[in-house]
């Protein structure tokens, strides 16, 4: 069923749980999400990167994102992800996206507050949820995807682009959003070196603006980090580059070990989607909740 992003967030904060947004910018990947939030009876986000529309534009896999969800057995959000165009957030709105992200987290935060709060008036007007990024995540040379360019010189630098908790606080007070996406470490894409996240910002932003906050670059973040930042206020987990891998090095096995002139092009397929299935269970059981998981078979090794 095709739900809005608001209400599913503050019930899994009230839970301390997060919810697995999941980027898929494929029929493959929509399938094996959903696949995997009904075998486990859970609630998932669908996400499209404007970034992503050089993969395939919104105009196309937009209205497919949303018939899954309308005919899903659990609650789905369909949500545009990193929206840095007013067209690409009014497009997903009337395709029928449940929650838009406005993404002006590289202006000056009096623009960031403006374009926010012109968002929050139209999505606001029509029932669909906002959200917004302030500071700076970093976004890898490796597999970072989602439009942004590589800044690795960065990365692990001093944290004067990390999100500031008081600046957090006026923001959501002039912007009237309903999650924030922070930056506290994390990285878009994969990380070249472990990630150093400052899991104590997580708790003094949540702190002082009290609603969910969303953690971008979820791939390569480790299993007990994750438990502390749900417990401090995360309530969404992007997730995307190890996934992406995982389909990749499906295809790999079958030409490998399995290929041969008898196969055809959905013998791949299958197989790609099943290995994305697999991904996503994992993902799926390491985002639970802070100090529970579904499922201790599958723990949280996704490679």
């Amino acid at each position: 069923m095709l739900v809005a992003l608001k209400e599913l967030l503050l019930q899994a904060r009230a839970e301390k749980k997060t919810i697995a947004a999941f980027n898929v910018p494929n029929l493959e990947m929509i399938r094996a999400a959903i696949q995997a939030a009904e075998e486990l009876n859970v609630p998932v986000i669908l996400q499209h990167a404007e970034g992503h529309d050089s993969l395939i534009p919104l105009e196309e896999i937009g209205p497919i994102m949303v018939d899954y969800a309308k005919r899903s057995k659990v609650p789905v959000v369909v949500h545009l992800d990193h929206g840095k165009s007013l067209k690409a957030i009014i497009t997903a709105i009337k395709i029928g996206f449940t929650s838009v992200m406005i993404d002006a987290s590289d202006q000056s935060f009096e623009q960031n507050v403006l374009l926010t709060k012109e968002v929050v008036k139209i999505a606001h007007s029509v029932g669909v949820s906002v959200e917004a990024e302030l500071g700076h995540v970093f976004t890898s040379s490796l597999g970072g995807g989602e439009g942004r360019e590589p800044d690795d010189n960065l990365i692990g630098s001093s944290d004067d682009i990390y999100t500031d908790p008081e600046l957090a606080k006026l923001f959501v007070e002039q912007t009237n959003i309903d999650c924030l996406a922070i930056a506290f470490g994390t990285v878009h894409g994969i990380y070249l070196q472990e990630p150093q996240l400052d899991l104590e910002r997580v708790a003094k932003i949540y702190q002082k603006i009290n609603i969910p906050l969303v953690m971008h670059g979820g791939s390569g973040v480790s299993e007990a980090d994750y438990q502390v930042a749900i417990h401090n206020g995360i309530a969404k987990i992007n997730y995307y580059s190890y996934a992406n891998q995982a389909g990749a090095k499906a295809i790999r096995n079958v030409l490998k070990h399995d290929a041969s002139e008898e196969q055809f092009l959905e013998d791949y397929i299958e197989r790609v989607t099943a290995e994305l299935k697999d991904n996503y269970l994992r993902a799926i059981n390491c985002f639970s909740s802070s100090d529970t998981v579904i499922d201790t078979k599958t723990g949280c090794h996704f490679s």
